[in-house]
């Protein structure tokens, strides 16, 4: 079939949309929207679905917006088409009578590197849509799907395919953003960066307290389609629940008791840009199920509100529990969490990239020199071997902490081994006595857990029981000092 008798056959099968269908009645619908179109100059765009009603509707609106559709409802049909004409974007059913879409991803890929795919999915098949990003897809639909959802994921494709990612090796083994470190496990962490910034796909952030989860989820924004939208940040750990809600979603003037004033949530915020919620895990039940709702339908409604309102955002989450920790603690529901963590990326902690170390502290040295406006130019070689043989429990964030603390309480131009807080050690000490009362701490033969709880232990102790203050020391929030020893105490 060619692809004009399959145009001609996707406008046929209009008659099976409209009353009791579900489906949009086409009668005062997109068609009477649709704008001349020059098939020498316009985007072509391929639509492989094979319910031919949901065709057309998806033919309508994209023809309405300007684009060359070409119809397919089998995989066979959809790769002839693809080979025969300039394709730049296809919207691919994951779900076709004679082949997954899923398979289809990569043999078009090849064929045409930078083809932007975008994969439609039933409500129930998440996880397929998963496989397909991770396949080379640069976004995913679920139905039903309207037109200005459409449309947007249509924007974000053409923005993806325009740019050539991997096509200058040298720039991809760049850090990304803010990023400092070109260790190996840091490559893994920008080159999954940069793949998740080419799509608008929900990304789940992983890692412990410090490792520059919100770093990550900027440099994912500023780098995407999105980079000259909004970015806002919501800690989910941070807030009462009373309060998430309001804060998510907004509420409107005289919604309750003291809401005196219209408040857009943070969800409205992020229209046209990216939403982080950081702390995800801490997201109580009912806000999780608003927050769902809106990852179905791109629609949000803000507290007192008569109607919903659409918006146009993408969803990164940042955790310090791993994706198996989540979904086995059962403090988020699983449909959520599925919906959440399609794309993953693990922040490793600082002491399994200690190469990286070096090159951070020197940087920080610069940028807190003249923050602070103190001479320094120089940090000794000693200062960073030492530097690399503390544990840092708490991270990149802790170290950046106890260099500044460095510089202000000492004078520069050179930052000195002398210079820096005499905190323990990840290797054991050479000049311990032989009697095993060493002069200080020793962590041969502990697991890191334990090593973790007697660094945060004797935090406290320095401070006088006083947990903020450790927490400041350390560059951990208190909560997370808190519920370590909530758990430590438990396990006792």
């Amino acid at each position: 079939m060619s692809a004009q008798e399959n145009d001609q056959s996707s406008a046929a099968s209009a008659d099976k949309t409209g009353p009791g269908t579900g489906l949009p009645d086409y009668e005062g619908g997109p068609r009477q929207n649709v704008r001349p179109t020059d098939p020498n100059t316009a985007e072509h765009v391929l639509l492989i679905e094979d319910i031919g009603s949901l065709r057309a509707i998806y033919d309508a609106y994209l023809r309405a917006a300007g684009f060359v559709t070409h119809s397919a409802e089998t995989a066979a049909e959809g790769l002839a088409i693809f080979r025969a004409h300039p394709i730049r974007m296809v919207l691919l059913d994951l779900m076709l009578p004679d082949r997954d879409g899923d398979t289809m991803i990569e043999e078009m890929l090849e064929l045409r590197p930078r083809t932007a795919i975008i994969v439609v999915t039933a409500d129930r098949s998440v996880d397929r849509a998963v496989r397909a990003m991770h396949a080379g897809a640069v976004d995913f639909l679920v139905k039903p799907i309207d037109e200005t959802r459409l449309n947007a994921a249509i924007d974000r494709a053409r923005s993806a395919s325009l740019q050539a990612p991997g096509e200058n090796l040298a720039e991809t083994k760049a850090p990304l953003g803010d990023f400092i470190g070109t260790s190996s496990r840091m490559q893994s962490v920008y080159e999954r960066a940069r793949s998740a910034a080419r799509s608008s796909a929900p990304v789940y952030l992983w890692g412990e307290s410090g490792t520059g989860k919100e770093l990550c989820a900027h440099a994912i924004h500023s780098n995407g389609t999105r980079g000259s939208g909004p970015f806002v940040t919501l800690d989910c750990g941070s807030l009462p629940p009373d309060r998430l809600d309001s804060e998510l979603f907004g509420h409107h003037s005289g919604a309750f008791p003291g809401a005196l004033h219209d408040k857009p949530g943070a969800v409205t915020m992020a229209d046209g840009g990216t939403l982080l919620l950081d702390n995800v895990c801490e997201l109580p039940m009912p806000a999780q199920i608003k927050l769902l709702r809106f990852l179905e339908t791109g629609q949000v409604k803000p507290y007192g509100a008569t109607e919903p309102v659409t918006v146009d955002v993408r969803v990164i989450s940042a955790s310090a529990k791993t994706p198996t920790e989540t979904l086995a603690s059962g403090k988020m529901r699983e449909d959520l969490y599925y919906r959440l963590n399609v794309l993953s990326i693990e922040m490793p902690p600082l002491r399994s990239h200690g190469e990286d170390i070096g090159p951070i502290a020197r940087m920080a040295l610069e940028r807190f020199a003249a923050e602070e406006n103190r001479c320094y130019n120089v940090i000794t070689d000693d200062a960073i071997r030492k530097l690399e043989q503390m544990p840092w429990p708490g991270n990149v964030r802790q170290l950046m902490n106890v260099l500044r603390a460095a510089m202000v309480m000492h004078d520069g131009p050179v930052l000195r081994a002398e210079m820096l807080p005499d905190l323990p050690s990840v290797a054991p000490l050479a000049d311990a006595p032989e009697t095993g009362e060493a002069s200080g701490l020793t962590f041969e033969g502990m697991t890191l857990s334990e090593i973790e709880r007697i660094v945060i232990e004797a935090a406290i102790e320095r401070h006088d029981g006083s947990i903020p203050r450790a927490a400041n020391e350390l560059g951990v929030a208190p909560s997370t000092i808190y519920r370590k020893r909530e758990s430590w105490a438990a396990q006792d």
